[in-house]
């Protein structure tokens, strides 16, 4: 998968001074699989980055390709099969249903995709530390642990590309290590790249590029 911005300007962002460097107002081109990582203090527009890359924000000037194709050309069938087989996403609000259970919350996606067996689950619930959270309802969880069962959720599915919106702003360090290399060995699997975006932090991991907004 391909992805190349051109001069992609959201309108939010219009008025701000954005430095020389930063992926807005210039043209470039991401080639994946890789691991990438977007940099930014908050305002910059990082959730915003994530959401145009998602075909859920379209209040931009500027293209955005995917494989030579401006995605503001795609259907809704294009974008849901996209969304079902080739992009997953875990937002900074995270989406979860809150009056469902974690599994309840899990099962729903999985059930969309076929992609991972009951015992999968329940391994990385293990990983990640919440198994004992897997019949509680998702507004009775801390962030921390809503954001490790979002986690999970976006690995549900086959994916070219994981966008992840902030996905460790609730973790500390400890897990955070332990659910990026979960989201590695999963990437890895699918033979998949993906792009996260921080709030100016490299959590010490490692990635192939570094964008800046």
């Amino acid at each position: 998968m391909i992805i190349r911005f051109e001069s992609v300007l959201p309108h939010p962002l219009k008025d701000y001074n954005h430095a020389a460097e930063s992926v807005w107002k210039n043209s470039f081109a991401l080639d994946f699989p890789s691991k990438v990582l977007v940099n930014a203090i908050s305002g910059k527009g990082k959730s915003t980055f994530t959401n145009i890359l998602y075909g859920v924000r379209h209040d931009y000037d500027g293209k955005v390709l995917i494989d030579q194709k401006d995605i503001r050309s795609f259907s809704l069938h294009t974008w849901i099969e996209l969304r079902k087989t080739k992009l997953s996403v875990i937002f900074q609000d995270l989406q979860l249903f809150g009056d469902l259970t974690t599994w309840e919350n899990l099962q729903l996606k999985n059930s969309l995709t076929n992609h991972r067996t009951d015992i999968e689950i329940n391994e990385m619930l293990e990983i990640l530390g919440i198994p004992d959270k897997k019949n509680q309802t998702a507004k009775t969880l801390s962030l921390g642990q809503q954001q490790r069962v979002a986690i999970i959720r976006a690995l549900l599915q086959p994916f070219d590309l994981l966008l992840m919106d902030e996905p460790f702003s609730h973790l500390d360090e400890s897990n955070s290590r332990i659910a990026f290399d979960l989201i590695c060995k999963e990437t890895d699997k699918n033979k998949g790249g993906f792009i996260l975006t921080s709030l100016g932090g490299k959590h010490g991991f490692t990635f192939d590029k570094e964008l800046k907004l």
